[in-house]
């Protein structure tokens, strides 16, 4: 199986994309799973229900706008499994929607903290264990905003284009060290984030995918998978489409 033995935290895996990453983990073998999000009771009602067992699901609260946490989570991770070997930071909000000029300060830190900060943090806290261990994948969900942007999303837009350039230049630091770090940009995806966004920028995002149709959590979880397996060799920095054809670059 792909990820045999291998152990990953997943952020924001409580419900949506987070939550089929850990089921398709556990699916592919994986030898622990961290259930990593901030919301406690969800949390731990997915690790529940996923591994009845508490063996290989387990839940720890974090805010991954805090540094300490994700170095928290990091070496309680290595403390319950002896390893560490993927990272799929996917915590995310949509935040504030509405033209460029009606965004309010705090807007933008809060959605700078979460979305960009968080996987910055958790890249620096996982950094030691993987250049230790000698392998590693990391993988950050950004978004086809990121890539093409979406009016009246820019605060969001312009977070996943950055985790997009984040994942570009940290994959270079860390090429030769067996540490790959790739991104994957979803286009909309049925989950409660798209609840998130107004119902004409819902059908805005729609409109331009040629499959004409939301893409599943499923469906980007079995792309993790792939990403975060030995069987992903030679491909790092790279952003992969999961947009029903929306864009192919």
């Amino acid at each position: 199986m792909p990820l045999q033995s291998r152990v990953g935290i997943i952020t924001g895996a409580a419900r949506g994309i987070g939550r089929a990453c850990a089921e398709a983990f556990l699916e592919a073998r994986a030898g622990g799973v961290v259930i990593a999000d901030v919301d406690e009771s969800a949390g731990a009602e997915t690790a529940r229900a996923l591994d009845a067992s508490g063996k290989r699901a387990v839940f720890a609260k974090i805010d991954v706008t805090k540094k300490a946490d994700h170095e928290r989570v990091v070496a309680e991770t290595v403390q319950r499994f002896g390893r560490l070997d993927i990272v799929v930071n996917n915590a995310g909000i949509a935040g504030a929607q509405g033209g460029l000029e009606s965004h309010l300060e705090e807007d933008l830190d809060r959605i700078i903290a979460i979305n960009l900060k968080g996987v910055y943090f958790a890249c620096a806290a996982a950094h030691p264990y993987l250049v230790k261990a000698g392998y590693g994948r990391i993988v950050n969900i950004a978004s086809i905003a990121g890539k093409e942007g979406n009016p009246n999303l820019v605060p969001y837009s312009m977070t996943k284009a950055a985790v997009i350039g984040l994942t570009k230049a940290y994959s270079k630091e860390v090429a030769q060290s067996g540490i790959l770090v790739n991104s994957v940009a979803p286009a909309v995806i049925e989950t409660e984030i798209v609840k998130q966004v107004a119902p004409e920028v819902q059908e805005y995002m729609v409109s331009k995918i040629p499959m004409g149709r939301t893409g599943q959590p499923e469906e980007v979880a079995n792309l993790v998978v792939f990403l975060s397996s030995e069987k992903m060799s030679f491909s790092t920095g790279f952003c992969f489409d999961i947009s029903g054809g929306r864009a192919t670059y």
